[in-house]
């Protein structure tokens, strides 16, 4: 078990830099105890492969990531041969062929001869692991960050089933591999599109959302110690208000750090509205939201 309790976990991933909420804790918690993945959803920039990184820090633990993308397939997320290094065995090994097929009788008879040998050039020897392939041969326990998983095909997610289920692969040529250590699995979704009913019935769900105010503001100190109360309050509010409007990106923690760390790189002490336009880029992803947090300059500031 990774962890003993809820506490443990709070307490372990607080001093990896990750400030989690009670339900982040004890999903943690009950992913480690249960052995089942987690599927984290949630805007993008809330801090889902964040978690993922905090616990294996906080576990000391490998990270083993697979960045999911529309057309993956098991060759990139799990094995791929190495042709060019049996290409390279077979023409180092070259005479012994010859003496193998030399008293065949005949083009099938040699044909046969040589089948009979495949196994040693389909073997673990020539497989290039991929990271699923990594996270399951693994001696010891790794985390496993299936990244982004929403944005794979719903070919690739059926054929996650399997692993997620059984931690286990079928590759063709060689048979089953099974895992040697169960690893700690945890899959992200921006709701690019909806997760299968199969998926999530095999994994513990968790949402994480825009965090309250006093988290945020605990998040932004951790990570800028330097930071005044006065202007830590003006920041967080403002991006607070920013989130009420009606915006295709709203900004998520990860904008309101790159935002703290901008205000600090240009020694503002003291928010004003010219302050927040000059940097408005920094908060907002896209011209019609910059336009739509101008024109409401005056209720945020």
């Amino acid at each position: 078990m990774p962890f003993q309790d809820v506490g443990e976990v709070r307490e372990k991933l607080t001093n990896s830099g990750y400030i989690p909420s009670d339900e982040v804790a004890t999903l943690v918690f009950l992913a480690g105890s249960t052995q089942k993945p987690i599927l984290v959803e949630g805007p993008a920039g809330v801090g889902k492969t964040e978690l993922a990184n905090a616990v294996a820090k906080s576990l000391d633990k490998k990270l083993i990531r697979l960045q999911c993308y529309e057309g993956l397939d098991e060759a990139k997320a799990l094995y791929e041969w190495e042709y060019a290094k049996q290409l390279l065995y077979t023409q180092m090994v070259k005479e012994k062929i010859n003496d193998v097929i030399s008293d065949a009788t005949d083009l099938t008879q040699a044909v046969d001869r040589i089948a009979a040998q495949e196994d040693a050039f389909f073997s673990e020897r020539f497989i290039q692991p991929r990271p699923l392939l990594k996270a399951i041969s693994s001696p010891e326990p790794v985390i496993l960050l299936i990244d982004e998983v929403d944005k794979s095909d719903p070919e690739f997610e059926a054929f996650l089933l399997e692993l997620l289920s059984e931690f286990q692969v079928s590759i063709p040529e060689i048979g089953l591999i099974q895992a040697q250590s169960i690893p700690f699995v945890f899959l992200t979704s921006n709701n690019y599109r909806d997760m299968s009913d199969a998926l999530k019935r095999r994994c513990l769900h968790l949402y994480i959302d825009y965090p309250e105010r006093e988290t945020e503001m605990d998040i932004v100190r951790m990570k800028f110690p330097q930071i005044e109360d006065n202007l830590l309050n003006q920041l967080i509010d403002t991006v607070g208000g920013i989130r009420k409007l009606d915006l295709k990106k709203k900004p998520c923690i990860s904008e309101t750090l790159d935002w703290a760390r901008s205000l600090l790189a240009l020694q503002v002490n003291d928010l004003s509205s010219n302050d927040l336009e000059n940097t408005l880029s920094v908060l907002c992803k896209y011209k019609s939201d910059t336009e739509t947090v101008k024109d409401n300059l005056h209720k945020i500031i």
